[in-house]
């Protein structure tokens, strides 16, 4: 019986001192910081659903957090993890965005679920209820298209005032420029073409990139890309000919990304910006818009890609690059 005492005690020891440490670790946990809902998402009951299974407990003030998770040191992850997510989409503050931020960032959590980014892994594990179907992906994508066929004009022209009353354009130029200060150039057109894609809402993308970010893409080296590098991805509706040929058809947005390291520290070294539109109205109201939504989603990309969603190919001829052009 001594024998098996004495080979007990250090492991009781042991257990002690551990138990000792997790409970002094408690003295320096914070609960997390909680916040009204001022207001709410509208949507079907069935989205509503999904987002508050698999979404609502990092991005809104409403947590139903496991008692697992209130225990130091799991609490400290948790809670910047979720300071950090309210940042980035609150449901909870849902009025304060746009029609245009509301269908934009919809449009940002489908991309994320179908590629498997959100919910993280490692809230899946510990919270194997939060998983995404592929049935609430579809769910997702039903509702986030039918709020780009169901938005009117009138609601787009109030939008596009809104934002463009708070854009200071240089009287140099008619040429518009983001909050961030990225301003929007024609010239991207005579660019080379680093990749393309296409959505599930029947767009065509295409990328193009300046002559430092072409050179990034030919000797392989965007890991990170090189500053003064620009990489714009205009979007248009896909039009089909009578013969079944694809071409672009109304145009959509041009999404600039200009990178440089110094001015834009707090979004990985890249200037976002978004011109919308016939009248390429920016998207943004203030400078920090970027910081709250953009770099979020191209953060999950970073190793593959140094920030950008599209692979780079190798660069296409000039040909494919007119035939592309054609209306």
């Amino acid at each position: 019986m001594d024998t098996v005492k004495e080979k007990r005690s250090p492991i009781a020891v042991v257990f002690l001192v551990m138990l000792g440490i997790l409970g002094g670790l408690q003295l320096f946990s914070k609960p997390l910081e909680g916040k009204p809902v001022t207001g709410k998402i509208e949507a079907p009951r069935e989205v509503i659903s999904i987002l508050e299974n698999s979404c609502f407990n990092c991005h809104s003030n409403q947590q139903n957090l496991s008692w697992y998770d209130k225990i130091a040191p799991v609490s400290w992850t948790v809670n910047k993890d979720i300071k950090r997510a309210r940042e980035v989409l609150n449901f909870s503050e849902w009025e304060k965005y746009s029609p245009a931020d509301h269908q934009g960032k919809m449009y940002a959590i489908l991309n994320m679920m179908q590629s498997g980014k959100m919910p993280l892994h490692e809230y899946t594990l510990l919270h194997p209820s939060a998983k995404i179907t592929e049935k609430d992906i579809e769910t997702i994508k039903k509702y986030t298209l039918s709020l780009s066929s169901g938005s009117t004009s009138a609601q787009k022209k109030i939008e596009a005032l809104q934002v463009s009353s708070s854009v200071p354009i240089p009287a140099s130029t008619k040429f518009p420029v983001s909050p961030n200060g990225v301003q929007y150039t024609p010239d991207f057109k005579n660019w080379k073409v680093i990749s393309m894609s296409t959505l599930f809402d029947h767009s065509i993308r295409v990328i193009y990139g300046n002559d430092i970010a072409v050179k990034a893409v030919e000797t392989e080296n965007f890991h990170p890309w090189p500053d003064g590098s620009i990489v714009v991805k205009s979007v248009w509706k896909q039009q089909e000919l009578p013969d079944g040929e694809i071409r672009p058809g109304k145009f959509i947005n041009a999404q600039f990304m200009v990178k440089d390291s110094r001015q834009y520290k707090d979004t990985e070294g890249w200037g976002f910006a978004k011109f919308s539109g016939d009248d390429l109205h920016p998207t943004g109201k203030t400078a920090s818009f970027a910081k709250e939504s953009c770099i979020a989603c191209h953060r999950q990309l970073a190793e593959k890609t140094g920030y950008l969603f599209d692979v780079p190919m190798k660069v296409n001829t000039q040909r494919l690059i007119q035939n592309l052009q054609k209306k």
